[in-house]
């Protein structure tokens, strides 16, 4: 699965990061780097927590990256 990543820089100088498919997935940085690694991190941990609840699986392996938008 590809997930779009979108970024953008908020009046007080933080980034912000936001995985668009993944509801509630969304986080600060103070570099636009850390946001978007923060946002994989938890992206990643969601889709984790999904696999091992059974929810939204599909079935077989699942390649997951991530493209800026």
């Amino acid at each position: 699965m590809n997930y779009t990543i979108e970024v953008e820089q908020e009046e007080d100088g933080r980034w912000i990061a936001e995985v668009v498919d993944l509801p509630g997935v969304m986080v600060y940085g103070q570099t636009v780097e850390e946001a978007i690694t923060r946002v994989q991190a938890l992206a990643l941990r969601i889709l984790a927590d999904n696999l091992e609840n059974g929810k939204n699986v599909s079935s077989g392996l699942i390649n997951v990256s991530f493209q800026p938008a």
